[in-house]
């Protein structure tokens, strides 16, 4: 782990915050293999640069905001825009061909859930549940699928609550979980982590006070520093760099839960 900041708070984290896709899951790597060619069909040539600079800076959005930007896009060229809610179907349909093929075979038994976790993950959560520290995943995936992938990986029984992009909805999941551990859970700024490897949620993060850990994951391996994320995790506001969960003992200390034993 690669601190970034001086620790802003002498207190021990009581509530983490954890993104999914690409912070605990890599079920759903290549993403933006998959969205980058759908919006260059809809937009034409040309504008190759444009959607992967705007997909770039989105990780960790609602899907439909994106799709919102692309609708927007192909008006502003002139088009006749689908609906947002279309183009955010027929990118699912088109993510989904992979996912669901890499979920059969973990269902099927021929590849092991721990294939698709981050280094280090399930230990996180569980020497953070043994600790006492509640435990939040939430996604810009749709709600149904973040559930069914986080069971399938064997991490929904360690963590508090699930919260995915509500279906049909355009409300951020992320934002509403913040909002509710500050003002109903009374948790001073401090005592919240939020972990993630978007700068969205880094960026709400910031906004509200609480520590922020940037997960500059290599989705390829699982593990270790993608010097590109790190760079813009950094510039989101992220308090310290990590490319996975396997320094227990770090991150732990940087929580300021280092004399505490689960």
């Amino acid at each position: 782990m690669q601190q970034i900041k001086p620790k802003g708070s002498s207190l021990s984290v009581r509530a983490v915050l954890l993104d999914f896709d690409g912070t605990i899951s890599t079920l759903r790597h290549g993403w933006e293999q998959v969205m980058e060619p759908m919006m260059i069909e809809y937009l034409g040539a040309g504008s190759q640069d444009e959607a992967r600079r705007y997909i770039d800076e989105s990780t960790g959005i609602q899907t439909i905001h994106q799709m919102k930007w692309l609708a927007e896009q192909v008006r502003s060229r002139g088009g006749q825009a689908l609906d947002p809610w279309a183009y955010k179907a027929e990118y699912n349909r088109r993510l989904m061909l992979g996912v669901a093929q890499k979920r059969r075979d973990i269902l099927a038994g021929s590849a092991s859930p721990d294939g698709y976790l981050i280094q280090g993950a399930k230990a996180f959560l569980s020497a953070l549940r043994g600790m006492g520290v509640a435990l939040h995943i939430a996604s810009g995936t749709d709600h149904p699928d973040v559930l069914r992938e986080a069971e399938l990986l064997g991490v929904a029984g360690l963590v508090d609550s699930i919260a995915g992009a509500p279906v049909g909805e355009e409300s951020c999941s992320k934002e509403m979980v913040l909002r509710r551990l500050a003002q109903e859970k009374g948790l001073q700024g401090g005592e919240v982590c939020v972990i993630g490897d978007g700068k969205v949620e880094i960026a709400l993060g910031v906004e509200l006070g609480a520590r922020t850990l940037g997960l500059a994951t290599d989705e390829e391996r699982g593990q270790d520093i993608n010097p590109h994320k790190r760079e813009k995790l950094i510039r989101a506001g992220a308090e310290a760099i990590a490319g996975d969960f396997a320094d227990l003992n770090g991150l732990m200390d940087w929580m300021n839960l280092g004399g505490k034993t689960p």
